[in-house]
């Protein structure tokens, strides 16, 4: 049987088409192209995955297949593993090459991909990956890493002309029979709570950021409620491509020298740089997902307590800020960097857990990005060599980025009645003030599950005797 000759662009955490190196590559070939994802079973039951996490995929995907309808092609959509759907187009098509980019994803990928590169070399199939972002693979020393990520973002981008690219599509039938079970409505049907997947968006939060709401970026980033809206929200495109790193450093240092606050600017550029930096990390240590930096701490054993970790995750733990942090980050899948910071913080120093009962988080982060997860978690639990150990206070964070309590009241509404002066510790209320505010603590918000000071305090006594005595208390 004649087999057609053709090149598959894969697409994983790139879903855009503008500055897609392996669309643009995949042009060059002009050799007919076939676009596909894959939604593997195995990935999508990892315990980092979340629903959330694939609903902004598929509205991704949706989008770009409106555009590339003028195109007369599609990106197919699979619901299987990634070695079942390439043994099928195997025996269907000759494969000359792959092209994709490289991904820095938790163990499970990694796996998939090492086992990828077995099945390409077998059957003489060509996997040209792409550097993504300004992480480089196989990178010896950190020492000129910062000039070569300055020089990646600052290189010419690369668009494939979609006029010039010789798509072909499955036949119907076939991709019928082939593509697994159709994808769950919770996936295809839209959660207005949050941010909405897509190319589109991704250029229209850019745009707006940078015309309008950097302004107050750097005052108003470690506020919960506040950064909701002076923050640039690029988190999420950025975490699943539906932008580049590079178009978003360009445009923003486009627009730099005509901005009304440079230092804005600036700062954010910088965190687009630490971005990567940790990434990097990872990419060159990938340990770093089970194992803690600093082997000196695997000697502490944190007993797990279900039930402390339970009302952490659903915002029952009698600490407002915390609770109103877990509340909105369930139900948005946002949370601001500082607050992501603190409930991390409270988990692990407070409540006295293991960093590595954190996949919850993973799960409701909408921008979840492994490169920058574990390495985060483990700055946060004190379990690195060289950080310093920040254990942050939640009455104290909450008294100085939520002052008035707006953040507190709009996510636990049982307190909506309490004053300012007492909505960072309601447990102080007197019998007479929780009639009076209408909380009857105990009954309609718990009391603290633990003593914030003295749990504060023997964690950090604790932990810092795996180092040297430089304290440090946010």
């Amino acid at each position: 049987m004649f087999k057609e000759k053709i090149n598959i662009v894969w697409f994983k955490r790139d879903l855009r088409l503008v500055d897609q190196e392996p669309l643009y590559y995949a042009q060059q070939a002009n050799l007919p192209t076939l676009l596909i994802y894959l939604f593997e079973p195995s990935v999508m039951a990892y315990a980092d995955s979340d629903v959330r996490h694939w609903r902004f995929v598929y509205e991704s995907i949706k989008e770009l297949n409106e555009k590339l309808k003028a195109y007369h092609t599609q990106i197919h959509i699979f619901q299987e593993e990634a070695g079942v759907v390439f043994e099928k187009l195997v025996s269907f098509y000759t494969i000359d090459t792959v092209y994709s980019y490289e991904e820095t994803g938790n163990q499970l990928t990694y796996a998939r991909d090492e086992a990828m590169a077995v099945f390409f070399k077998k059957n003489n199939i060509k996997w040209l990956e792409q550097q993504q972002n300004g992480v480089f693979r196989g990178l010896k020393s950190k020492k000129d890493w910062s000039e070569r990520w300055e020089n990646k973002m600052r290189s010419d981008s690369k668009t494939a002309d979609l006029n010039l690219l010789p798509f072909t599509k499955l036949p119907i039938e076939w991709y019928e029979q082939h593509k697994g079970a159709n994808l769950t409505e919770n996936i295809t049907k839209h959660n207005p709570n949050f941010q909405q997947g897509g190319e589109h968006w991704a250029w229209r939060y850019l745009q707006n950021f940078i015309e309008e709401r950097y302004i107050n970026y750097s005052k108003h980033i470690s506020s919960p409620l506040l950064s909701r809206k002076s923050c640039s929200r690029l988190s999420p495109y950025i975490s699943y491509g539906n932008i580049s790193m590079r178009m978003v450093y360009q445009y923003t240092m486009l627009n730099y020298d005509r901005s009304k606050n440079k230092r804005a600017l600036a700062n954010f550029v910088s965190r687009l740089h630490w971005h990567c930096h940790f990434i990097q990390k990872f990419e060159s240590n990938c340990n770093i997902e089970f194992q803690n930096i600093n082997g000196a701490y695997d000697a502490l054993v944190k007993p797990k307590n279900d039930v402390f970790i339970l009302a952490w995750q659903t915002g029952k733990t009698g600490v407002p800020i915390v609770d109103a942090c877990m509340r909105c980050l369930v139900e948005t899948g946002y949370l601001n960097f500082r607050m992501r910071a603190m409930v991390v913080s409270f988990f692990c120093f407070n409540l006295w857990q293991d960093w590595r009962e954190l996949h919850f988080l993973a799960r409701q982060f909408l921008d979840y990005e492994p490169g920058i997860h574990y390495p985060q978690l483990q700055m946060q639990s004190g379990t690195t060599v060289h950080n310093t150990i920040r254990i942050y206070n939640a009455v104290k964070n909450s008294e100085a980025y939520d002052y008035d309590g707006l953040f507190i009241k709009k996510w636990l509404p049982e307190l909506r009645n309490i004053p300012a002066q007492f909505i960072h510790e309601p447990h102080k209320l007197s019998l007479i003030e929780q009639q009076l505010y209408q909380c009857e603590l105990g009954k309609d918000y718990p009391y603290p599950i633990v003593d914030i000071e003295a749990t504060r305090k023997e964690a950090s006594d604790i932990v810092w005797s795996f180092r040297k005595p430089q304290h440090s208390n946010n």
